[in-house]
């Protein structure tokens, strides 16, 4: 099994529409774990390590969020691999 983290940044309106709640309620039906968190320039942050499908299943997710939230851009780079024991909103 191949595992990947992942940090994204996910621009458009995704404060203040239940994103962070959202996200966390998808990674942990995936079995991802990681954070996310807002930004002071309203946007999202996502840190998601764990098996590569479901890492990416959670990527292409962000690209809809929540009915409210109208994404605009999501900008994922890998990151080091580390060991979260949830997914949380920080």
């Amino acid at each position: 099994m191949k595992t990947l983290c992942l940090r994204c940044q996910v621009s458009g309106r995704v404060q203040g529409v239940g994103f962070r709640y959202a996200t966390v309620d998808k990674a942990l039906a995936l079995g991802v774990t990681g954070y996310v968190r807002n930004l002071p320039d309203r946007r999202v942050e996502v840190v998601a390590c764990g098996e590569e499908q479901a890492v990416m299943a959670l990527r292409n997710w962000l690209w809809q969020g929540p009915p409210p939230a109208s994404v605009s851009d999501v900008h994922c780079e890998t990151a080091p691999h580390q060991d979260f024991r949830d997914f949380r909103i920080e």
